[in-house]
């Protein structure tokens, strides 16, 4: 059964999940809004994953405390694995008691919400901020892609991985644009900064752009883009973001007079003493 929710609201997005008897959806730690009373807050260190203990018994001693050791391990290096991303190594788990319940879900950026159905085939890919909340169906899992390049110049390198069946919510700035690279020859290019989501069966990377040649200069000195692209190949569903995290700072800190650098970035700018 799918799970019931609606994504409301316009510039602010939030989703607001009904949640049957028993039923439980698990957050990311700063992206719970409320809940009705009847609804239980948990906080754990892991996210939901296929493993667990085996069954207690008077044979089964010896492979339930394996079963611990692995779960134990598990979490360890999921949470080493978040802490590596930046992330906060907590999720908060909700799950209605006796009734009905209802939680409210939202990202931390001005944008849109989308809910994304899993059926067990396809897995998807996400952005480190853009997950919001999933079913505890939904398998979460930290992916390292981008290559090289990605892992230097620490663009698009980190993703989470999302698998098994069941609803998750990823939140972006802006708003969301839907393509397939299929329908533009196979490949597109974007700023590592747009990339909220995609299908399993989409290969990412991570490119210099132009190098370290004049052109490359330029493009990173007075274009803002940076030396690096992130490029999404294959045949699938791909979410970007109209507005990037970095491009919403550096308009705030240009509206509160903050910005003393100048077209060049701060490579050419001075300081008054």
């Amino acid at each position: 059964m799918t799970l019931r929710l609606e994504i409301v609201g316009n510039a602010m997005q939030m989703a607001v999940v009904s949640l049957d008897p028993g039923r439980t959806v698990y957050c990311e730690a700063g992206k719970f809004l409320f809940k009705t009373a009847n609804v239980t807050m948990e906080t754990r260190l892991s996210g939901p994953s296929g493993g667990g203990a085996a069954p207690g018994g008077t044979g089964a001693a010896a492979a339930g405390m394996g079963g611990l050791l692995r779960q134990g391990l598990g979490t360890a290096m999921q949470v080493g694995q978040r802490a590596l991303a930046g992330e906060s190594p907590a999720f908060q788990y909700f799950t209605a008691q006796g009734g009905e319940g209802t939680v409210g879900f939202a990202g931390v950026l001005p944008g849109e919400m989308r809910a994304l159905e899993l059926d067990g085939t396809r897995a998807w890919f996400a952005e480190k901020d853009a997950f919001v909340a999933a079913e505890s169906t939904v398998e979460f899992g930290i992916a390292f892609q981008g290559g090289r390049t990605g892992m230097k110049g620490g663009e698009g390198f980190v993703l989470e991985k999302f698998t098994g069946r069941g609803t998750v919510v990823v939140a972006g700035a802006g708003n969301f644009i839907d393509l397939n690279p299929a329908d533009f020859g196979g490949r597109i290019e974007v700023d590592t900064g747009c990339v909220v989501a995609f299908e399993e069966g989409i290969e990412y990377g991570v490119q210099r752009v132009g190098g370290l040649n004049r052109q490359g200069l330029m493009n990173a000195v007075f274009g803002g883009e940076g030396l690096s692209l992130a490029t999404l190949e294959g045949n699938g569903s791909v979410i970007l973001q109209s507005m990037t995290i970095e491009g919403l700072a550096n308009a705030l800190k240009k509206a509160q007079g903050g910005d003393k650098q100048g077209p060049a970035g701060g490579l050419f700018s001075t300081h008054a003493g």
